[in-house]
Order: C-alpha cells, then sequence, then structure tokens
C-alpha cells in the first residue's frame, strides 16, 4: 500500500489528485492539505511514502522549499513535483534536491499515476526541457536562457546598471537584450513584455 499526501491548494485540482488515487487501490490517500508547510508537519509525524506536492501553495508557500526539508527530515519519502507553472527555475530546482521527480498538471491522468509509479520506485522523472509557451510573435523557446533571467531579475526589481553588475556584462548590453525580446515578441514595450512573462507563468516571483 502506497500513501500518498496531496498538497495542493486550489479544490478542482484536490479532486481530480484524488480521483487519480481511487482509481489504483495500491494507492491510500492519507491527507489533502493546501499549504505546503503543514506537509512538512505532517510527513514527521505520519508515514508517508509519496508526497504530489504543488510548487505555488497557499499563502505562496514554496512547494520546493517545503519538499527539501521533507526530504531532509524524512529521507524514504518520495517528493513529487506536479506543477502548471513553467518557470525553468522551477525545473532546476526541483533537480537540484527539492524533488524526486517533476511532471505538469495539463498532462493526462494515466501518464501522471505512471510518473506516481515510477517515483515510489526510486526512478527520478524530469521533463527534459520546460514546455513552451507563445509570447506574441515567438514562443518562450526563442528567448535565450541569458535574456530569460535578465528578465527575470529586472521583474524582481533589480536596475540594468545592477542586473549588468550580476551577468558580468555591459549595461548597453542588458538594455540591447530587452530590446531585442520586445522586438522579437513583437511588442511594443517593455511592460507589455513582463505581463505576458508573468501571466503565461514564464516567470514566478511570488514564492515565499
Amino acid at each position: 500500500m502506497v500513501r500518498v499526501l496531496i498538497v495542493e491548494d486550489q479544490k478542482i485540482m484536490q479532486r481530480y489528485f484524488e480521483y487519480i488515487l481511487l482509481q489504483d487501490p495500491e494507492f491510500r490517500h492519507v491527507d489533502t492539505v493546501a499549504d505546503a508547510e503543514e506537509a512538512v508537519k505532517i510527513c514527521t509525524y505520519s508515514a508517508i511514502d509519496i508526497v504530489l506536492m504543488d510548487v505555488q501553495t497557499f499563502h505562496n508557500h514554496d512547494g520546493l522549499k517545503a519538499g527539501k526539508a521533507i526530504k531532509e527530515a524524512c529521507p524514504y519519502t518520495k517528493i513529487l513535483i506536479v506543477t502548471s507553472l513553467i518557470d525553468p527555475k522551477v525545473l532546476e530546482r526541483a533537480k537540484s534536491g527539492c524533488a524526486d521527480s517533476l511532471w505538469y498538471k495539463d498532462h493526462g491522468e494515466e501518464e501522471i499515476r505512471d510518473v506516481i509509479w515510477r517515483t515510489v520506485k526510486g526512478e527520478h522523472v524530469f521533463p527534459d526541457v520546460t514546455p513552451s509557451v507563445e509570447l506574441n510573435w515567438i514562443t518562450s523557446g526563442e528567448i535565450s536562457p541569458r535574456q530569460l533571467e535578465m528578465l527575470r531579475l529586472y521583474i524582481c526589481g533589480f536596475s540594468y546598471a545592477e542586473i549588468a553588475q550580476k551577468m558580468n556584462c555591459s549595461r548597453a548590453g542588458v538594455r540591447w537584450n530587452f530590446q531585442e525580446m520586445i522586438s522579437k515578441a513583437g511588442y511594443s514595450c517593455k511592460e507589455d513584455l513582463i505581463a505576458a512573462a508573468l501571466e503565461s507563468k514564464l516567470i514566478v516571483t511570488t514564492l515565499k
């Protein structure tokens, strides 16, 4: 019997994951909680085999941070991140020790169930790359990782000069990269590019 904890703050997704678990008699649904920090407490006093963990949970608490805490306190508990956030930083952090596997919510239930079982058995399942989203004239895959990091830093409040210092380039170089992103995507200004990146969940800056 595989004991499963669901960490998800959206009611419709809670019901969806519960439904997936009910389809397999080998799964035992232990609990569903909305807050990643609560999941850490549950795992420390309950025997949980695998946690289905969202990234952005109640109060914007960080599911990846919680996943790392659970793995450190309960080494035999597996963490499967199931998210709709396509921010490459999410996948990078998951692979760095915050989770055993990561998959995306828009995949079918059979595929998610398969990833659950593979993770329980000790396999690490991660996509090779994050999905692409449309940004007006282009897809997010046409923006280089370096440009994406510049955009992330700017959204987080860094100035062009601070981004240049952090990324070892000139302020003019930062400005050029922003102009190229805006031009390629067909936006009229930097604010439109930023709005699209946030709305599409290409960049996430609200996790606590």
